[in-house]
């Protein structure tokens, strides 16, 4: 290489990589970027974007199997997964070779080639097990990421116990599937197979599906999915899977009762590790606590001039949590005047089936916990002209308010499009916007938003259309 020293070196080119060292260049410093594999990492080419588009797909074949609702009739309907999934890995590939562009446009130097830790300072690279080079920067932010979680006797074998990744590409539609674990991954998974015609079990370990979720949520959720014809094993631990040739039979103990499931696939959707090992954090002071860096507020490490950003920091583990901690690196590194810590509780969490679910901020219990007396609002999407019109009437917008100021503490949504609604409560969370605040603003009619002005005026004892 013509040049091995940079004002920054990024290890890793998912979301968090790839947005640090555009924002880096964009004030002016010289930025590098190391990345093993593909650009815009786990997110863009086996994660966030690719399961969006087998899940519209999935939804496309749901409508199709519901036409006489809409007034339309059609015969023969059927579909090809090879194509599905073709369909998903070019929509993985367009954006993958878009990041490409993106850094190329703001002048980052990409490296090809995995990247280890050599002291203060140093990062070397090698590709195949021959070195490429050795960099140089006062800066390194770890961008690693994180991957599958496994637990002992449940391991994926690639075939019949599926990760994410094998999950993604089918080479035939199974019959039956089991999804061990209901966080976002899981549920989107069972949502994608069962309305592609697979009979789909869920096994969680806690007493409810989608767990970091608001309870009434998680209620609504699973009503809705067991109406789909989904089977839910809650409070349930898989203990063993036994494969044959036709299927793999997992043993569940369900509140101390066991039963066997035999189905033919399984899938793991059990969380997440970071990526931490073969980085040379054995050369520094960096720390980690269960398989996740630990950082300050400015994602600084306890090793001077290594920082941490993303998934292998930590939870939340999303793709906007992580740019925005890139951001957040770099503009402290560079000086930037106006920076602000992340506070967590601004954070958006998506998840992606059907019916979508969507949150920002404290749930009611936990507002409670944390001390706060709370008003609640809630509307359902039966009282909605517009959700009606969708022909999507099943679903619910709940809001949480601190009693005595006002404050927005939280939001939760189950039904069509709230994934796209939540940003709403976002931005008012993030400008601190109150009970009166969110009452006096206008929402257009009709659309799914005015669940959300009623969620509010329902708390405080006004919603008009419910």
């Amino acid at each position: 290489m013509a040049d091995t020293k940079f004002d920054l070196i990024v290890l890793g080119a998912g979301p968090g990589g790839y947005v640090a060292a555009i924002r880096a260049a964009q004030l002016g410093v010289k930025a590098a970027v190391v990345e093993r594999e593909h650009l815009g990492g786990i997110c863009l080419n086996w994660g966030c974007i690719p399961t969006k588009a087998l899940l519209r797909s999935s939804e496309i074949g749901h409508l199709l199997q519901n036409l006489d609702a809409y007034g339309f009739s059609a015969k023969e309907v059927s579909f090809d997964i090879d194509k599905v999934v073709q369909r998903s890995r070019k929509v993985a590939a367009q954006l993958s070779g878009g990041v490409k562009h993106l850094l190329k446009k703001n002048k980052v130097t990409v490296i090809d080639g995995a990247g280890t830790l050599q002291g203060k300072g140093k990062l070397a690279v090698e590709k195949d097990g021959k070195p490429v080079a050795t960099l140089e920067a006062p800066h390194i932010i770890i961008a690693t990421g994180a991957r599958a979680r496994t637990l002992p006797g449940l391991e994926p074998d690639g075939e019949q116990v599926w990760t994410y990744k094998e999950a993604m590409v089918p080479k035939t539609m199974p019959k039956s599937l089991l999804v061990i674990g209901s966080g976002a991954i899981g549920i989107e998974f069972a949502s994608f197979y069962r309305f592609m015609g697979a009979e789909v079990t869920v096994v969680e370990v806690m007493d409810r599906i989608l767990p970091v979720e608001d309870e009434e949520i998680s209620a609504h959720a699973r009503k809705q999915f067991e109406k789909q014809g989904m089977k839910i094993l809650t409070s349930a631990k898989v203990e063993k899977l036994d494969k044959a040739k036709d299927g793999v039979t997992a043993t569940v103990d369900v509140g101390g009762k066991k039963q066997q499931i035999k189905t033919e696939k399984v899938i793991l959707a059990i969380g997440i590790a970071g990526n931490v090992e073969n980085i040379g954090l054995d050369n520094t002071k960096v720390k980690t606590d269960r398989g996740h860096i630990l950082v300050d507020e400015w994602l600084r490490t306890d090793e001077p001039g290594v920082y941490a950003i993303g998934d292998v920091v930590g939870a939340p583990w999303l793709a906007h949590k992580a740019s925005h901690e890139g951001v957040i690196c770099v503009e402290k590194i560079a000086g930037v005047k106006d920076v602000h810590p992340l506070d967590v509780t601004n954070i958006p969490g998506c998840t992606y089936c059907t019916p979508q679910i969507a949150s920002v901020g404290l749930t009611e219990k936990k507002a409670k916990e944390q001390g706060h007396e709370v008003k609640v609002g809630r509307f359902p999407f039966m009282g909605n002209g517009k959700a009606i019109a969708l022909g999507e009437p099943e679903g619910m917008v709940k809001t949480v308010f601190d009693a005595k100021t006002g404050e927005l503490l939280g939001a939760h949504m189950v039904g069509a499009e709230v994934t796209e609604l939540i940003q709403g409560f976002g931005i008012a969370k993030s400008l601190e916007t109150t009970e009166a605040d969110l009452m006096h603003t206008v929402f257009p009619h009709p659309t799914l938003s005015e669940m959300m002005h009623e969620s509010v005026l329902d708390a405080y004892g006004r919603a008009i259309h419910f």
